[in-house]
């Protein structure tokens, strides 16, 4: 993969530590000494809004000095005047194979993470400057707070939060160093030193976003990581990801940084098995611990239990890219684009009857008819659009292109961004035979540590598929015609909805609520002796 930039000088080819630059003229603050982090005070409700200002925020044209601790270069002059209120670099967007990406918009305000990609560090260096180091604790969760900035794995967890909880459960005695001593909360919750992992797992079948970040822009998401670990105060950092060339990328980078002395905290890449569930947050954990990559039962909060009973933060690499560009130019900066409730941009993988499937960064509240325009747009008539991946919900064509990419337009649909996935179905294609081939994949990727998931799915699965049967040309596998068997998906689905160890059995049922309401006409044309789509299997 190559970086293309007009004016880069030639490619470096072995790592090379940053350059020693003459420190600029405003004071530097001396190094924080190493420590646990302490909490952001959650204080009363209006210090949750994303647009409260905090003490300490820090808007356009308010400078904060670089942390310089040893070993470590203060801000060059170039980097200090992009950080108090200039927007970052910007790039032509990066290209490579298998790795399809679009930086979108014409002016720097709108793009932010590939803006910025370098797969090197010496170009990077030169692009974004040292890590920002903050301290332990507040001052980082603050800015990631009033920036708004949530989780881009698919759950969308206020990214503030997942840290602060961190940091209260590795102190679960005072909640912050030097703090005064509580009544430790009751249940699993024990003292440690926090591990922290970024999360590139990436078990959806049809996304590629994560391994296309970490190709074009490991050290982002590495500085990303190496701050959370600051924030936190953690002795351990991981990067879980798929095998592939991701993965070969990222081994590159780490072995960059440590010949350059760039990082405080060890980092170690470990490769995901290639399973739908690998990539949920305890099934990370769980493999990290050498057994299988299964999700645990959500009431045992990572933050609390995580790897080998330390507190853990597990952040998907997207989140942890945008935490480093907001550590650098701020949270004044990162919430000028997208919504006021959904700041950012997210990086969204689009797939199916495109001319060019690949990824693009676009802010939140993009329709989406332009995120499949900037994949060269649909090759055929679309019959329905997908969202959200296999686990996601289908779209009618009629009302999908301009529904908003964000929780708020997504949610009349019983929709959401997910991991960033849309999917386009074209109209020949038959939309239920499509669901019956996804659910029977789900149900065969169960956890099998729950009722919903070991009988429940595979039930769901054989009535799906004879919804997706048409009558007089396929036989059900329970002797029921479509209709009869969407009714009893319907049931199913609601059966399974909400029972389970963990979320699995939910996203399945959230798919076939969708795929009824979305293909009623289908339904009722495959009970009818025939198929609305063109292309039937069988």
């Amino acid at each position: 993969m190559t970086v293309e930039h007009a004016d880069s000088p030639p490619t470096v080819t072995a790592p090379v530590p940053p350059p020693r630059l003459a420190p600029a003229a405003a004071p530097r603050e001396p190094a924080a000494p190493p420590g646990p982090a302490s909490p952001v005070d959650t204080g009363p409700a209006d210090h949750e809004r994303p647009d409260h200002q905090g003490p300490d925020h820090q808007g356009p044209g308010h400078e904060r000095p670089g942390r310089q601790g040893p070993g470590r270069e203060p801000w060059p002059a170039g980097v200090r005047q992009i950080r108090i209120g200039a927007p970052p670099p910007t790039g032509p967007g990066i290209t490579g194979t298998g790795h399809a990406v679009t930086t979108v918009g014409a002016d720097a305000g709108t793009q932010r993470v590939l803006a910025v990609a370098a797969a090197d560090l010496a170009s990077h260096y030169r692009r974004c400057g040292p890590v920002p180091w903050r301290g332990p604790g507040g001052p980082l969760l603050a800015e990631i707070r009033d920036s708004g900035l949530t989780g881009r794995g698919g759950a969308a967890f206020p990214t503030w939060r997942k840290l602060s909880a961190v940091v209260a459960a590795a102190h679960p005695h005072t909640g912050r160093p030097g703090g005064r001593r509580r009544v430790a909360p009751s249940g699993t919750r024990r003292a440690g030193t926090p591990v922290v992992v970024a999360n590139a797992a990436e078990g959806e079948p049809e996304s590629t976003k994560d391994a296309t970040l970490l190709a074009a822009a490991p050290h982002l998401v590495l500085d990303g990581l190496q701050l959370a670990a600051e924030a936190v105060g953690a002795g351990e950092a991981y990067v879980q990801v798929k095998p592939g060339a991701a993965a070969e990328v990222v081994r590159r980078a780490v072995v960059e940084r440590r010949a350059a002395g760039w990082d405080r905290c060890r980092i170690e890449v470990r490769e995901a098995p290639a399973t739908f569930l690998a990539g949920e947050a305890s099934a990370v954990v769980a493999a990290l611990e050498g057994a299988p990559a299964r999700p645990r039962a959500h009431w045992r909060p990572l933050a609390d239990d995580g790897l080998h009973g330390r507190p853990t933060l597990v952040h998907n690499v997207e989140t942890l890219a945008h935490l480093a560009m907001i550590a650098r130019w701020g949270a004044a900066w990162f919430r000028c684009v997208g919504t006021a409730d959904e700041p950012g941009t997210l990086l969204v993988t689009v797939t199916g009857a495109v001319a060019a499937p690949g990824v693009v960064e676009v802010p939140y509240g993009t329709p989406l008819g332009e995120l499949v325009a900037l994949r060269g747009g649909a090759t055929e008539p679309v019959g329905a659009l997908r969202l959200g991946g296999y686990a996601g919900t289908w779209l009618p064509a009629d009302v999908g292109p301009g529904v908003a990419m964000s929780r708020e337009g997504l949610a009349p649909w019983g929709a959401e961004p997910g991991p960033g996935l849309v999917s386009v179905l074209p109209a020949g294609a038959c939309g239920l035979a499509e669901t019956a081939r996804i659910v029977a994949y789900l149900a065969g990727q169960n956890a099998g540590q729950c009722g919903p998931c070991v009988s429940g799915l595979p039930q769901l699965a054989r009535a799906v598929a004879g919804m997706a049967g048409v009558a007089g040309r396929n036989t059900a596998p329970d002797g029921e015609n479509p209709a009869q068997s969407a009714s009893r998906a319907l049931r199913l689905a609601a059966l399974v909805a909400g029972r389970g160890a963990c979320h699995h059995p939910d996203g399945v049922a959230r798919l076939v609520h969708s795929a009824l309401r979305t293909f009623a006409a289908d339904i009722r044309a495959h009970a009818q002796g025939h198929c609305i789509g063109s292309t039937h299997p069988g």
